[in-house]
C-alpha cells in the first residue's frame, strides 16, 4: 500500500508472469522468478510514490485531452493483441467507452506522474569531463561496434500501371465498399480482401497520428464522417475504403481495406525515363535535389522532406546499411557522398514494401568501426546522460519514500 492506493498481490504476479514470458520469446537466460517478482513489486511502488506526490502538486497539470489520447492509444494497442475492438469488447465483458472508463483515473495519475518525473529530470547535464569518465570506465573490450550508416535523399516514381489493372481495382474496391454500405462489417471485409498486409489480420484497424499517414490518406481520414463508410479514394498504395472510428486532436482511429493496383508487368520504362531527366536536371543544370523531390517524388512521405529518407520505426534519417535491402546497397556502393545514382529498381522501407524506382543521393557514410569520442561523441554523450538520469531518478525516488507512506505485506522476492 503507498498512501491510500492498493497495489494488488495478483496484478503484481500477471505484470511478472508477462515479463518472463518476454524474456524466454526473447531466448536470452530469463532471471528468476523472485527477482523479477521484486523488480516488479518496486516499479509499482515507485510508480505508486510519484502519484501521490504528483497528486500534492498544484502546478502539474493533465487535460482530458491529454488523458483521451492515451487512452486511445492504448486501446489501440489492446485491440491488436485481442484481435480488434469487438474481441476486445468480448474479452472485457465491456464496451470500449466502459474500459476506457476503467483506466481513466489510473491514466491521469500516470501521466502527472511522468510530469513530476520529467520536471526533475530535464535540468540533468553531463559536462565533457563526465562523457570522458563514462567513456574511460568502459573496459576497452567491451565497447560496442557502430554498425557502417548512411544519410540519403531519393526522388521515387512508381511503375506505371496499366488502365485494365486500374479498372480492375476501381472495380473490386467498388463492390467492396457496396457490401459495407449493405452492413457487411469493414472488418470481415478488410480480413477477406484487404491488400494492406499489416492492418488485415486485425480487422484494418489502426491507430495513428496523422503525421504518420501519407498526405493524400491523411486529408481523407481528417474529415470523413465518424462511423460512415467512405468513397472510393487512391493513394499511392491503390484504392481505399475507410471507416473512422474516433478522432482525438492528432490522433485518429479507423478501419480500412486497401485493393492495390496490379503493377506487375510493369517494365518501369516510363519511371525510369522520368528519373534520368530529373537526375540530368541535378547533375548537369545545377537543380538543387531537395527541391527536385519536393516537385516530382512520389513517395509523399520523403517528397515533403526534400526527399530525405528516415527509418520507418524510429524516424531517424542516419540509417544503418545493414538494414537496407539489398538493392539499396548495391545501389549505395557505387556512390561516393554528394553523388546522384542512376535510376534504379528498389522495395521501399516499411511493411509494405512497395516496388519503385527511384535515384539517390548520398548525403554522409560513416563505416563500421568500434566506439570512439572522436566519432561518437554525441552517441557516447546520450549514454553517460541516460545513466546519470538513472542514478539521480533511483536516488530522488528513494527520498521520496522515506516522505510517503508505504506497507509492503507482501514478502519482497517472494512470488505466490
Amino acid at each position: 500500500m503507498v498512501e491510500d492506493n492498493v497495489i494488488l498481490r495478483s496484478e503484481v504476479a500477471r505484470q511478472a508472469q508477462a515479463l518472463l514470458r518476454r524474456r524466454r520469446q526473447q531466448q536470452g537466460p530469463a532471471p528468476p522468478a523472485a527477482q523479477v517478482w521484486d523488480q516488479v513489486l518496486q516499479q509499482r511502488i515507485n510508480q505508486q510514490v510519484l502519484s501521490a506526490r504528483a497528486a500534492e502538486d498544484t502546478t502539474l497539470t493533465v487535460s482530458d485531452a491529454q488523458v483521451q489520447q492515451y487512452l486511445d492509444r492504448r486501446i489501440s494497442r489492446l485491440a491488436q493483441r485481442a484481435g480488434g475492438r469487438q474481441q476486445l469488447e468480448q474479452t472485457y465483458g465491456k464496451s470500449i467507452t466502459q474500459i476506457k472508463a476503467d483506466f481513466q483515473d489510473r491514466v491521469r495519475q500516470q501521466l502527472l506522474a511522468q510530469q513530476l518525473r520529467q520536471r526533475r529530470l530535464q535540468e540533468v547535464r553531463v559536462t565533457p569531463s563526465e562523457v570522458r569518465e563514462w567513456f574511460n570506465d568502459v573496459p576497452r573490450d567491451s565497447l560496442p561496434t557502430v554498425p557502417a550508416t548512411v544519410q540519403l535523399s531519393h526522388v521515387v516514381r512508381y511503375p506505371e500501371a496499366t488502365e485494365g489493372a486500374r479498372q480492375q481495382a476501381r472495380e473490386v474496391i467498388t463492390t467492396i465498399r457496396d457490401s459495407a454500405v449493405a452492413s457487411v462489417p469493414i472488418e470481415e471485409l478488410a480480413r477477406r480482401y484487404s491488400d494492406d498486409s499489416g492492418s488485415a489480420s486485425q480487422g484494418g484497424h489502426i491507430q495513428t497520428s496523422l503525421d504518420e499517414l501519407v498526405p493524400s490518406f491523411a486529408a481523407v481520414v481528417s474529415r470523413a464522417p465518424i462511423g460512415e463508410i467512405s468513397k472510393v479514394f487512391e493513394t499511392p498504395f491503390g484504392f481505399h475504403i475507410v471507416r473512422v472510428n474516433e478522432r482525438s486532436g492528432n490522433t485518429v482511429d479507423f478501419n480500412q481495406v486497401l485493393v492495390e493496383i496490379d503493377k506487375s508487368a510493369s517494365s518501369g520504362k516510363e519511371a525510369r525515363s522520368f528519373l534520368k531527366a530529373v537526375r540530368d536536371s541535378v547533375v548537369n543544370q545545377g537543380a538543387p535535389f531537395g527541391l527536385m523531390a519536393r516537385r516530382y517524388s512520389e513517395e509523399e512521405r520523403s517528397a515533403s522532406q526534400g526527399g530525405r529518407v528516415t527509418d520507418p520505426q524510429s524516424g531517424n534519417t542516419t540509417l544503418r546499411l545493414e538494414a537496407l535491402g539489398s538493392s539499396w546497397r548495391e545501389t549505395l556502393d557505387t556512390l561516393e557522398v554528394g553523388e546522384v545514382s542512376h535510376p534504379t529498381e528498389v522495395r521501399l522501407l516499411g511493411s509494405d514494401e512497395q516496388r519503385a524506382f527511384h535515384i539517390v543521393k548520398l548525403t554522409d557514410r560513416a563505416p563500421r568501426h568500434q566506439l570512439s569520442l572522436d566519432e561518437d561523441y554525441a552517441r557516447i554523450k546520450n549514454f553517460a546522460l541516460r545513466e546519470k538520469k538513472q542514478r539521480v531518478y533511483q536516488q530522488w525516488v528513494k527520498t521520496l519514500r522515506d516522505e510517503v507512506y508505504v506497507d509492503v505485506r507482501a514478502g519482497s522476492g517472494s512470488p505466490p
